[in-house]
């Protein structure tokens, strides 16, 4: 007791003496948690919304997910086409260009075709008469896609009345120019290319112009003035109608 440096009890005392030794206490052993309650107690904090405040949003999330798979697709596409990232874009240009032209050649697709939407003819029967001065209202304003449509309605009406074709509900324009240039063959080119104007007009969205107006309205004028033929069947089997001041 009386210090000696080699004696037990001076040896024992010395790591407390030293600096940065503290004497070994209960509190400092180690404290083991199972695993499964540290995750729960983990996804327990981590769900706290203190966390989550500046997380991007729904939209936000969707978009980043879509546009890094947009890109992965890119990425992969450019490394299969011919020129990489440039023959890529090149090809992705003439596609565009493409539709481009094919719009402009078409118009803008419709889907539906009713009655009341660019159908032959509208829900409430209407005279031929009725159809051709309709026609010519829509002529003298400048709205020729209207007056082609009200000129093909007045010219297929014009056929039902004279019983040359029989009145059928939803019958479409190209069916009755069909069926009239079965009685009426001398005008068979000229029906089709009106069915044709007036899909183009009523189906495809183009706008006609008053020279299309004109070929339909001469037609008009020709298919009424035309005095069919008793049905005579040739060797061919056609059907011939004979004009005013015709001769057989």
């Amino acid at each position: 007791m009386t210090g000696a440096t080699g004696s037990p009890v001076a040896a024992r005392a010395l790591p407390a003496a030293l600096p940065g030794h503290a004497p070994a206490q209960d509190d400092d052993v180690p404290v083991t948690v199972p695993r499964g309650p540290a995750r729960r107690a983990a996804e327990d904090e981590l769900s706290d919304p203190a966390y989550h405040q500046d997380d991007p949003g729904l939209v936000r999330r969707v978009v980043d997910w879509l546009w890094e798979h947009l890109t992965e697709l890119l990425d992969a596409a450019g490394d299969a086409a011919p020129g990489g990232a440039v023959g890529l874009a090149v090809i992705v240009l003439v596609v565009l260009l493409l539709l481009a032209a094919l719009w402009a050649r078409l118009g803008s697709p419709r889907t539906r075709r009713t009655a009341g939407d660019g159908g032959l003819f509208p829900e409430r029967p209407r005279s031929a008469a009725d159809h051709r001065a309709a026609a010519e209202r829509h002529a003298a304003d400048g709205h020729w896609s209207e007056a082609v449509q009200e000129r093909m309605r007045a010219l297929v009406r014009s056929l039902e009345e004279r019983a040359l074709l029989e009145p059928r509900p939803g019958r479409t324009a190209d069916e009755a120019a069909a069926e009239a240039a079965r009685a009426l063959p001398g005008h068979e080119a000229g029906l089709r290319a009106a069915a044709r104007a007036f899909d183009e007009v009523t189906y495809a969205g183009r706008p006609a112009g008053q020279d299309a107006y004109a070929r339909l309205r001469a037609l008009d004028e020709d298919v009424r003035r035309t005095r069919p033929r008793p049905a005579e069947h040739s060797a061919a089997g056609a059907t011939t109608a004979v004009p005013p001041g015709g001769h057989r």
